[in-house]
């Protein structure tokens, strides 16, 4: 028996009162936590050499769209724990104290007045039975958890993408730095030996004349090469969140390297179109969507159950003083059945939105699938187109090289004219610029096919 209700109502009202409170100071995390706190430091100082795994390492790090993605499926979390919670009884402790006056002509009849009223009570609702809403509510909070980790991942495939381009652009310009550097210094060596074979009167003006304008040409390239290079460091950057969107002076790019074995290798397009439409992130994202309007649709269609719910209370009601005693509680046990009628056609309209819903989604992710089919077969494609361009400026390049090198001497020995040996340098600068260009084409397309394909993540992961 109970030997004091009101000390027992009391003491489960603090209880619940202080857990709740507890709750909301101590176990809701702050927005900084809920962002992993500070982006990790980096360290740019000790970075002399960027290449692009740690670029792309340290912007899924530090990019503060990934951050807000991780808040958002944090938020999904606790979606799906709320949803759980309708599962649990509901537990609530009230305690009331009144003072009150009655008119003259409507007296207490119960005692002096003003009346002083107390009342406590403790009450436990428990939903047996709601046409299974629960059940579904849960699936959809399941499945927007996964759905938001998907998202997640597609922002990351995204960045990635983005930090890509930026790079090769940035490492593309610093290729064209080097070839007008080198184009500077044959022109300029030409030049030096233009002067000294007019000083003894074997050269002519025009020849020094020639090697000044082609210098400065060289200088011309060099300074636009260096500013593409400045502009797309800065993209890069910004792309991985370093302070006020700029790398050390210190810093600066791995070079272009030659193709390997495994790059010249042509792509399986079937083999990789069937990868991306099972693992690329925003189709996960899209079928997880499709699965909560499917859930969405039976939570609709619950209505036309049902809803069965148990409800216990024991309640005191006392006057003139709060000091409850056990003859103050009596004690309340019930059983609820709501069953909705009519309702003017509201939930049947309902589940046909929904349904239409769902219908919508069906076929945006169908063509989904053939957008992601399409695009890793293009990316394949380009591979292959790059795979054939790298053979060919390469040996184009060496031919150029051999030629350069030949119709030097032969203009050293007074054999061919100074416009055979423009030309001869002219074809190899823009040989050597096209070799770099299929380089570069050939890395970022393969770097385009793994993000197309969704295997970049995994990649980076190892």
């Amino acid at each position: 028996m109970i030997q004091n209700p009101l000390r027992l109502i009391v003491t489960l009202s603090l209880l619940l009162f202080a857990g709740g409170h507890a709750l909301a100071e101590d176990n809701i995390p702050s927005a900084q936590t809920l962002t992993g706190g500070q982006a990790e430091v980096v360290r740019w100082d000790e970075i002399k050499t960027l290449d692009l795994e740690q670029a792309a390492k340290i912007a899924l790090k530090n990019n503060p769209t990934l951050a807000a993605a991780e808040a958002r499926v944090r938020q999904a979390r606790e979606r799906l724990q709320q949803a759980r919670a309708r599962y649990w009884p509901s537990l609530d402790a009230t305690l009331s104290g009144a003072r009150i006056s009655y008119a003259e002509n409507n007296p207490n009849l119960f005692g002096d007045d003003p009346e002083k009223r107390y009342q406590a009570a403790l009450t436990a609702t428990w939903v047996l039975f709601d046409g299974f809403s629960r059940k579904f509510s849960n699936a959809v909070a399941r499945y927007g958890q996964s759905q938001s980790e998907s998202a997640k991942n597609e922002a990351k495939r995204l960045i990635l993408s983005a930090v890509a381009a930026a790079y090769f652009a940035a490492q593309l310009a610093l290729e064209d730095i080097a070839i007008a550097k080198a184009d500077e210094t044959f022109n300029q060596r030409q030049l030096v030996e233009a002067q000294a074979r007019q000083k003894i009167g074997t050269g002519s003006l025009s020849d020094v004349l020639n090697f000044k304008i082609r210098v400065n040409e060289a200088k011309t390239r060099l300074i636009n090469a260096e500013r593409v290079f400045e502009e797309t460091m800065f993209t890069l950057a910004a792309q991985l969140g370093a302070p006020e969107s700029r790398f050390p002076s210190g810093m600066t790019l791995a070079r272009l390297k030659q193709e390997t074995a495994d790059e010249m290798t042509p792509p399986d397009p079937d083999a990789l179109a069937r990868y991306a439409l099972s693992h690329r992130p925003d189709i996960l994202e899209s079928q997880f969507v499709l699965k909560q309007a499917d859930a969405q649709i039976k939570i609709a269609h619950s209505r036309f159950y049902p809803s069965i719910n148990i409800a216990a209370s024991a309640d005191g009601l006392r006057r003139d003083d709060p000091a409850f005693k056990q003859d103050d509680f009596g004690n309340t046990f019930g059983v609820n059945l709501t069953y909705n009628l009519y309702s003017g056609g509201y939930d049947r309209a309902r589940t046909r939105e929904l349904r239409a819903r769902e219908l919508e989604l069906q076929k945006g992710l169908k063509a989904l699938n053939i957008r992601v089919s399409s695009g890793v077969r293009i990316s394949s494609t380009q591979v292959i187109t790059t795979q054939r361009q790298i053979v060919l400026q390469r040996a184009n390049t060496e031919l150029n090289q051999q030629n350069r090198d030949l119709v030097e001497k032969e203009y050293a020995a007074g054999q061919v004219s100074l416009v055979r040996l423009n030309e001869a340098q002219r074809d190899l600068t823009t040989a050597r610029s096209r070799l770099a260009l299929a380089l570069a084409s050939l890395q970022q397309a393969w770097f385009n096919l793994e993000t197309d394909t969704g295997r970049i993540l995994v990649i980076l992961a190892e």
